[in-house]
């Protein structure tokens, strides 16, 4: 070979790897739509069923429900599955195995505690609520598992997994849910809406061959206590928050406010599946960029967020030119409550996937301290947004309180995200200028 053909070589695998790259970004991207596309209509095909067959009243009571679940389901994350993503996404496959047993073990032992105390507290408490956060209780290792599971499939780069876990977690509520109508109690909707997610956490088990330790959770809390132990404040400081909003609209404004919440939180369903969860896709992106291409960090979240707030606010604006003869069929007597609320939510969840895109980045950077601060912040402005909009305005005050502390946050995100970036690259010139 010439030289000029050996210099050559080089440049032509740098051209060929770059489409490669692009390529497998682009399909763990796909899996990762498709299980989020996935959860999305697990999650709105319970809201709907519960709307329909319950009425106002009674769907805040489960959204009550839901929401707690939202806490535990951050406790669970913080503890377990975002340390999980960030240190053992792209490692070989004896690490991930090894912590991945160890991490959904940590979310059982996480889900049993929890489920224990939620059910003790609905027992003590009776009635339709209590009725309620017992059967969360029952249902919480299996639903806490099977998220954990979804988290270690993405560390893999194992989408398509996840995909298959989530189908078959929907698959299996069809007919549960119907048996729960039939019973018509929302503690009959929180069983089998739970009691499937624990078939859903067995088939991962399956998938994975990898057996859950929660012996072992003890030892890896140890191991990631310099993250998990902010990730769990990050965490539920926002789930925290969300609950005192949601207990605080009910005794503001009334249980029915909590209700018309939810619904229009499910006519915005894809999109906050998305948020909630989208750490599962993004995080380990994120981290395999900052691996592979330090450089290009900062405008993969940038296109990050503005892809997920024009996305929002399209479907946003498409929910506006849906009939009320169409809503209704959907969402019974709690489309009208709901749709007075698309403006205000749509542009909440628009701020929010702009302040996500940021998170993303520093998730990736192992910046814990500076994603803490930004999510304390957040929280405390969702909380005191939605319960002072509550006072002035109802529930649509609430929900325009909520949405403009949703677009102050993200101007945090984005500002601490640059002072990261800024420091990462200081500290690699450091570094190589050492060696």
């Amino acid at each position: 070979m010439t030289i000029e053909g050996e210099k050559a070589a080089p440049v032509a695998r740098r051209r060929h790897a770059k489409p490669n790259a692009r390529r497998a970004i682009a399909g763990r991207l796909s899996w990762g739509l498709a299980d989020q596309a996935a959860s999305s209509m697990s999650n709105f095909l319970v809201g709907m069923y519960v709307a329909r067959s319950l009425g106002l009243t009674a769907f805040g009571v489960f959204s009550l429900a839901w929401v707690t679940y939202g806490v535990v389901l951050n406790v669970s994350r913080g503890l377990a599955s975002d340390p999980l993503v960030v240190r053992f996404s792209g490692v070989p496959d004896g690490p991930w195995r090894a912590a991945a047993g160890r991490a959904t073990g940590t979310a059982l032992a996480v889900g049993g505690a929890l489920g224990a105390v939620s059910l003790a507290v609905g027992l003590a408490m009776g009635g339709q609520l209590g009725g309620a956060f017992a059967a969360l209780g029952v249902v919480l290792p299996g639903l806490l598992l099977q998220d954990a599971w979804r988290f270690a499939f993405f560390a893999a780069g194992a989408g398509r997994k996840a995909f298959l876990n989530d189908v078959v977690w929907g698959i299996a509520l069809i007919p549960a849910l119907v048996v729960a109508a039939k019973a018509g109690s929302v503690e009959g909707f929180v069983l089998a809406w739970g009691g499937t997610a624990a078939v859903a956490a067995g088939y991962g088990w399956l998938q994975s061959g990898i057996r859950p330790r929660p012996a072992r959770a003890r030892a890896w809390l140890r191991e990631q206590r310099d993250l998990g132990y902010r990730y769990l404040v990050e965490n539920v400081s926002l789930s925290g928050a969300s609950q005192l909003r949601a207990y605080g609209l009910g005794a503001i404004v009334g249980i029915s406010a909590v209700g018309a919440v939810r619904g229009a939180e499910l006519l915005l369903g894809p999109f906050l599946a998305v948020l909630m969860g989208l750490s599962l896709v993004t995080v380990p992106e994120a981290a395999r960029v900052l691996r592979q291409a330090p450089h290009r960090l900062g405008r993969f979240c940038f296109v990050l967020a503005g892809g997920l707030a024009a996305a929002a606010l399209l479907w946003g604006g498409a929910l506006l030119l849906v009939p009320d003869s169409v809503g209704e069929h959907v969402l019974g007597q709690v489309w009208y409550s709901a749709s007075e609320l698309i403006v205000p939510i749509s542009i909440g969840v628009a701020g929010a996937g702009v302040g996500v895109g940021a998170a993303a980045g520093l998730r990736a950077l192992a910046a814990a301290r500076r994603s803490l601060r930004c999510q304390l912040f957040a929280s405390v402005g969702y909380a005191g947004g939605g319960l002072g909009g509550a006072a002035l305005g109802g529930t649509v005050g609430s929900a325009w309180g909520v949405a403009i502390a949703n677009v102050a946050a993200s101007a945090l995100w984005w500002l601490e995200l640059r002072s990261a970036l800024r420091a990462h690259h200081r500290t690699t010139i450091s570094e190589v200028r050492k060696t």
